[in-house]
């Protein structure tokens, strides 16, 4: 690759990263994969990657367009490009990018206005799910709705619904698959029927277009030259196979991602074409991120021990993360009596911490499901503490930050610059009600904390454009409103799991960390449970400088405790304590004892008790995830191959699959430990003990 053109100002994008972000910003050319651990600056090595690829020259920023999934993502990735004296790149979702295009195209290739783009696709799956004789609850409505999202973006048709979700094992809502299909096709005669197509039908007819149209491929390749994909992990079929469209026969590619936080494969996400981008782009460079800026070494020695494996390997391709921030405390876990009681305690706890001089816009409480919300808003409603639902009332459709833009839109024809900016904003959001103190709680506090929100973003404008004046602030909000990028509020955030991802805050309270919460009880498969501890892990790197788990042991007050912490901190007990283990101490005691004479009855991921014959071999429920090396069981298997093909007997006779699992799992160490595992006895113990422990010990842990 010939060398390229350095400018003072391009080296010096390069001078404020570490080692690995370097190497991701110094090759703006060609492809590249980077895997990024949570909290390693991978938004601070992808803007500066395109700051230097536009201020070196090697392209031009609107050859450049940087896809993410959300609005608010977007937005901040053009600010820090704006920040680091770079215009003009185009930083959107996949959705208003394929947009944009769509409306740019349509009069060309079809004729006529794009069609109108439903806001929801609730009020014609209702119409549909009636014509077919039923009637849903909100609730299922919302699901089919989700299902028929999820069919889409993996490009499949009505026609073909039936068959796809047999081959995949996968149970349609409150239904059977043809019935499902039914009201999928439905719901797309009747889009038919009004003109209109949803969010999915965007990027469809693109691909479409794309496709069939050579004239519109070549201009928008004419257009784009460089591309760089945030979250790729999430990306599903159809975005990919657009990303493919834009692409042509190019390789100028950029790809982010972190496959341990995969926790939307049910709306179609798919971690393979991060995990595979190598095997497509043959040549391309692969930089790991791993030094962790955003937490204390305690938090991360926590996530690091969330995705390890029984055997101490890592699951789902995770990077293991450096910490490099200061100590902070040691994370904790912490048990109530019931949900009211835990949701009661964590306000509390909240509540010194903010009259310790915490910031409550610093603080989190994160739960599984939204439903976990409404004890946890009561509570903290008792104690004084302003906070807001994430996921809720969007920032810019509230009444009180409507009228505001209004107000600052007028001063802007008469701003003359006599004012500062940040003093000219109070000075007009007063007589929308902001005030020097905030009241106390209640409807008034949120909407102060609303109208002082519009108020730090003058300020935070005027801290990088000191000239920037009232026309300059309301072409800013103006553009977060289009992204949907909302300023931070001042109150404690209330989210799930799902929710928070991509956020963080110095302190973190993640609730309901039981067994049938996180992982929560429709989680059946193996590939669900393991989405569900990625989905802990999430969780749990959010936290900055002290994260505090809790758990109750029953629903409602007085009812029988018969909850036990989520097996997933099971590996975390030398953090947590041998209280965050699911699997009660006397049962490990009684397991080891037994060892050598009896297989173990519970399993030794979650603690159940085992029934099947395959179960209690292996010695873990066939729902929690295997725990071994891969080479170690590829080579127990290639032994197993040799030994029976010399003795001229079926595979299965000389050790079974379960049996073969649980040498792997379990990496026995002598003649005692083999003759614990279930379908090895004396007489295969004499044959075969000593291969069998040749082969495992290289992968035994030393003492």
């Amino acid at each position: 690759m010939a060398s390229l053109p350095i400018h003072a100002s391009a080296d010096a994008v390069l001078d404020a990263l570490d080692p690995e972000q370097r190497r991701v910003a110094a090759s703006p050319l060609g492809p590249m994969c980077v895997l990024a651990g949570a909290g390693t600056g991978k938004t601070r090595a992808i803007t500066h990657r395109i700051a230097y690829g536009v201020l070196s020259g090697a392209f031009q920023p609107q050859r450049v367009l940087a896809v993410t999934f959300t609005a608010r993502a977007a937005g901040e990735m053009r600010t820090r490009l704006r920040g680091l004296g770079v215009g003009g790149v185009q930083a959107r979702t996949f959705h208003a990018a394929a947009l944009r295009q769509l409306h740019y195209f349509w009069p060309s290739v079809v004729g006529g206005a794009a069609p109108e783009v439903m806001p929801s696709k609730i009020g014609v799956v209702t119409q549909s799910a009636r014509r077919h004789g039923l009637r849903s609850s909100s609730s299922e409505l919302r699901d089919i709705a989700a299902e028929i999202e999820w069919a889409k973006v993996s490009m499949i048709t009505p026609d073909s619904y039936a068959a796809r979700v047999a081959a995949e094992r996968r149970e349609p809502p409150g239904m059977d698959a043809t019935a499902m299909a039914r009201v999928f096709r439905g719901y797309e005669e009747l889009k038919s029927e009004r003109g209109l197509i949803d969010f999915e039908d965007v990027l469809l007819l693109m691909v479409g277009i794309l496709a069939e149209h050579p004239e519109v491929a070549r201009a928008i390749r004419g257009q784009y030259r460089h591309f760089v994909v945030d979250e790729y992990q999430d990306v599903s079929r159809l975005q990919q196979r657009l990303l493919d469209l834009w692409l042509g026969e190019r390789a100028d590619l950029c790809v982010v991602g972190d496959p341990a936080q995969t926790i939307y494969s049910f709306t179609g996400a798919s971690p393979q074409f991060l995990l595979n981008f190598g095997q497509r782009f043959p040549g391309a460079q692969t930089v790991e991120l791993v030094r962790n800026y955003r937490s204390s070494p305690q938090v991360v020695r926590l996530a690091n021990l969330v995705l390890s494996t029984p055997g101490g390997g890592r699951r789902s391709g995770a990077v293991v993360l450096q910490a490099q921030g200061e100590d902070g405390p040691a994370p904790e876990l912490r048990d109530y009596a019931d949900d009211v009681s835990e949701a009661h305690e964590v306000a509390a706890a909240i509540a010194a911490l903010v009259k310790g001089g915490e910031q409550p816009s610093r603080i989190a409480v994160l739960y599984r499901t939204n439903g976990q919300s409404e004890a946890l808003e009561t509570a903290l409603a008792e104690h004084d503490i302003a906070y807001l639902v994430r996921g809720g009332e969007r920032f810019f459709s509230r009444s009180e930050v409507r009228s505001a833009i209004l107000l600052l839109r007028g001063a802007a024809r008469s701003d003359d610059g006599s004012v500062p900016l940040g003093t000219l904003t109070r000075d007009v959001l007063s007589s929308a009600g902001l005030t020097a103190a905030p009241p106390r709680a209640g409807a008034v506090r949120a909407e102060w904390e609303s109208l002082e929100a519009l108020a730090r973003v003058a300020e935070d404008l005027v801290a990088v454009s000191p000239q920037a004046r009232m026309r300059d602030l309301v072409a800013e909000l103006d553009e977060r409103a289009a992204a949907a990028h909302a300023p931070t509020v001042d109150g404690v955030t209330l989210a799930s799991l799902h929710a928070a991802k991509g956020l963080e805050w110095d302190t973190v309270f993640i609730v309901g960390c039981s067994d049938g919460l996180i992982p929560i009880t429709m989680a059946e498969t193996p590939q669900e449970i393991e989405e569900e501890r990625r989905l802990l892990y999430v969780g749990v790197t959010r936290a900055r400088r002290r994260l505090v788990l809790t758990w109750a042991g029953a629903r409602t007050e007085g009812a029988r405790a018969s909850r036990r912490p989520s097996r997933f901190l099971d590996s975390a007990a030398p953090v947590l304590g041998e209280r965050a283990r699911s699997t009660a101490k006397s049962a490990r005691k009684v397991s080891a004892k037994t060892r050598g004479r009896a297989a173990p009855s519970v399993c030794r991921v979650c603690g159940r008790g085992l029934s099947s014959a395959k179960e209690l071999t292996v010695g873990r429920c066939t729902t929690c995830p295997a725990g071994y090396d891969e080479a170690l069981f590829e080579a127990l298997r290639e032994w197993r191959l040799q030994t029976a093909r010399a003795a001229g007997v079926p595979a299965y006779v000389v050790l079974t699959d379960a049996s073969l699992t649980a040498v792997a799992e379990t990496l026995p160490r002598s003649d005692r430990d083999l003759l614990g595992i279930r379908g090895i006895g004396q007489a295969k113990l004499e044959s075969y003990g000593a291969d069998l422990l040749a082969i495992v010990s290289p992968f035994s842990p030393s003492e």
